[in-house]
């Protein structure tokens, strides 16, 4: 699994003219499945973005993780993060999860922050989304698990 992380001011997210979701300060994730992901690594994944260190401490310093700032957490699945553009301008979807494969454990990650305490918002699976946010920073990172 694959997640692109960006710390936000706020961010949400509209299927159809209508917010499915939105968060004020937090984490917006989008995330990609492959073939060879399963629950542990959903797991695995929300565990590393729920401690991920990139908010402001007392000193200014990128030290404390959304657990600890009292942020929200917005979730979109996004398949194009397993697109492969080594060949040629169009890319290939090959190492993207299917549907029936990927839906479930998108899930999982989202069962599995909330499990740990998180406020989650998320997107439709499979929607054509169109995502709103603010990047706070700019901070981007890109998560693998």
């Amino acid at each position: 699994m694959r997640a692109l992380v960006q710390r936000v001011a706020r961010a949400s997210v509209t299927v159809d003219g209508a917010v499915t979701g939105a968060i004020g300060p937090g984490l917006c994730v989008l995330v990609g499945v492959t073939h060879a992901d399963g629950p542990d690594t959903a797991r695995t994944l929300a565990e590393k973005v729920w401690h991920l260190r990139v908010f402001p401490d007392a000193t200014g310093a990128m030290n404390l993780p959304v657990a600890e700032v009292g942020g929200s957490v917005l979730v979109i699945s996004q398949f194009t993060l397993y697109g492969d553009t080594t060949r040629g301008r169009r890319p290939s979807w090959g190492a993207a999860a299917r549907p029936e494969h990927a839906a479930p454990l998108v899930d999982a990650f989202v069962g599995a922050l909330r499990d740990r305490g998180a406020t989650v918002a998320t997107g439709v699976f499979g929607a054509d989304m169109q995502v709103d946010l603010v990047n706070d920073g700019p901070v981007t990172l890109l998560l693998e698990a």
